[in-house]
């Protein structure tokens, strides 16, 4: 039985570059989505609406993605490369359209379009870890991942602010019309995004499925454990399972429609239908997995998805719930980060008036500055874990990102925001490596790509939360004013830094 081997810094390196293409465009779309929606006419408390199609189409993408790279092999490509490549491929189309929208329903279709292809991208890149680094290496893996993102968001996040005051491009426009800055920012994503991708692709050889099988099976031998398949790989009872799912769908239909009827008899806000017609589609489809395991249809890929989800491992479920209120908190940064700055230190909400391009740009900039230091803090994440362990790395991480968030409400100088971006990049940095290193060594590799498609959920849920609420309160609460969505992000953050200290961490 062969070991897996260690990989060297530039192999490693070389294997990450593509998620600085990815980030690249993924940032694009965090500093610039809301500019550009009020630009084409909405309002604050439509805009976490708008911004739903976002993890919606990770809730749907990731899985179906995961599950099918798991059981992909192309002689040329590999395992997870064909899906990098279609990725690259579609989200580098999407990056040159959207800037050319001139009604708001096709910018929040070209920001479904273009959420869809970046995470046709990421998700095997999560997976790629697992698959190609041995467990000692994995930390460094994803802290490796967190520089590139960290970096490519960087340089993204600053090009509109580089495009008016290095070569002069006009950052106003009429109304109705996206600034020549933002346009020529998304061209240039749109060629970084495929060329980083493809660096990646022609440098890195994938293990073929038999390695990889052998790998795992010296893995087993030495540590004298089946990697968690007493949990995952049980025997299944696909009729009683199938019973069970029934059982459960009509039960989640049921709470939809009542959360759907309440919605309506009070005459709440729409985005809160976000959630019950989400509970009313997982009914639906728990109902139809559960149709197909009774009458014996049980490769499916939604069968497989499933039951993979009901059956996660222990520390895939506690990693869930940190997940979640991590990411509740980056979520109303990203939708809110931009009106609560141009209310709040530029007091514009005019899209057509200097004041509001400008503290738009600074926003990109804030945006740069926590990127920048989150591609710094990467480099210490792996040696402060192992200093303590990953779980305090991680909680310490949370907390400097709440204070952060928090922060942001009692500053007026814009400079002074640079403090509150500072630990709002600890935070990113470790949001992007530490749960997922935790996570991969909880996994088998044959599970590797499902499982990671899965976690996903614990990504997407909260910001489809977050988009269905957070409107909802800041207009029932807080009188539209956008600053409370990232006080709210903040406690959020504070949460989660308690919650990972019961995580079950097998290499601590």
């Amino acid at each position: 039985m062969t070991k897996k081997p260690h990989l060297s810094f530039w192999q490693i390196w070389n294997m990450s570059v593509g998620f600085f293409g990815i980030q690249f465009g993924f940032a694009l779309q965090n500093a610039n989505v809301s500019r550009i929606f009020q630009t084409l006419g909405a309002d604050i408390g439509n805009l976490s609406i708008l911004w739903v199609a976002a993890p919606v189409t990770g809730l749907i993408v990731q899985p179906i993605i995961g599950h099918y790279s798991d059981k992909t092999w192309s002689r040329r490509l590999g395992r997870r490369r064909p899906y990098f490549l279609a990725g690259a491929i579609l989200a580098s189309i999407a990056l040159f359209v959207m800037p050319h929208s001139h009604m708001l329903w096709i910018a929040a279709a070209m920001l479904w379009i273009l959420d869809a292809s970046i995470n046709i991208s990421m998700e095997p890149f999560r997976a790629f870890v697992g698959d190609m680094l041995p467990e000692e290496q994995r930390t460094q893996g994803f802290a490796m991942q967190s520089f590139f993102i960290g970096t490519g968001a960087v340089i993204a996040s600053v090009l509109p602010w580089v495009m008016t005051n290095w070569f002069n491009i006009q950052n106003t426009a009429p109304e109705g019309i996206i600034p020549p800055s933002v346009r020529w920012s998304f061209y240039i994503g749109a060629g970084v995004y495929f060329l980083a991708v493809m660096w990646t692709i022609l440098t890195t050889k994938e293990y073929s499925p038999e390695q990889l099988k052998e790998f795992d099976e010296e893995e087993e031998s030495r540590k004298h454990v089946t990697l968690n398949r007493s949990e995952i790989q049980e025997e299944i009872d696909y009729p009683a399972k199938g019973k069970k799912q029934i059982i459960s769908g009509f039960i989640w239909i049921i709470i939809g429609a009542l959360m759907t009827y309440w919605f309506y008899a009070e005459k709440l806000t729409k985005d809160l239908y976000v959630l019950s017609i989400g509970l009313i589609t997982f009914g639906i489809l728990m109902i139809f997995s559960g149709w197909l395991q009774r009458t014996k249809n049980t490769k499916a890929a939604l069968v497989e998805i499933m039951n993979d989800m009901f059956s996660m491992p222990k520390t895939m479920f506690q990693l869930a719930f940190v997940q979640f209120f991590s990411w509740f908190a980056l979520f109303a940064m990203w939708i809110y980060t931009t009106p609560a700055i141009t209310e709040y230190i530029y007091h514009s909400s005019n899209t057509t008036s200097t004041a509001y391009n400008a503290g738009a740009n600074w926003v990109s900039i804030l945006f740069a500055v926590y990127n920048g230091f989150a591609a710094i803090v990467a480099w210490f994440l792996t040696p402060f874990a192992k200093l303590t362990n990953r779980k305090i790395t991680h909680a310490l991480a949370l907390v400097l990102g709440g204070v952060g968030l928090l922060s942001v409400f009692f500053i007026h100088d814009k400079y002074m925001l640079f403090i509150s971006m500072l630990g709002i990049g600890v935070a990113w940095a470790s949001i992007l490596s530490i749960p997922y290193a935790i996570l991969t060594n909880a996994l088998p590799h044959d599970k590797m790509g499902i499982y990671m498609g899965i976690f996903n959920y614990f990504i997407v849920i909260p910001q489809i939360v977050a988009a269905a609420i957070l409107g909802f309160f800041l207009d029932k609460f807080f009188h539209s004013q956008a600053i409370y969505a990232l006080v709210i992000g903040g406690i959020s953050m504070f949460i989660a830094s308690v919650l990972i200290l019961f995580v079950k961490d097998k290499n601590g």
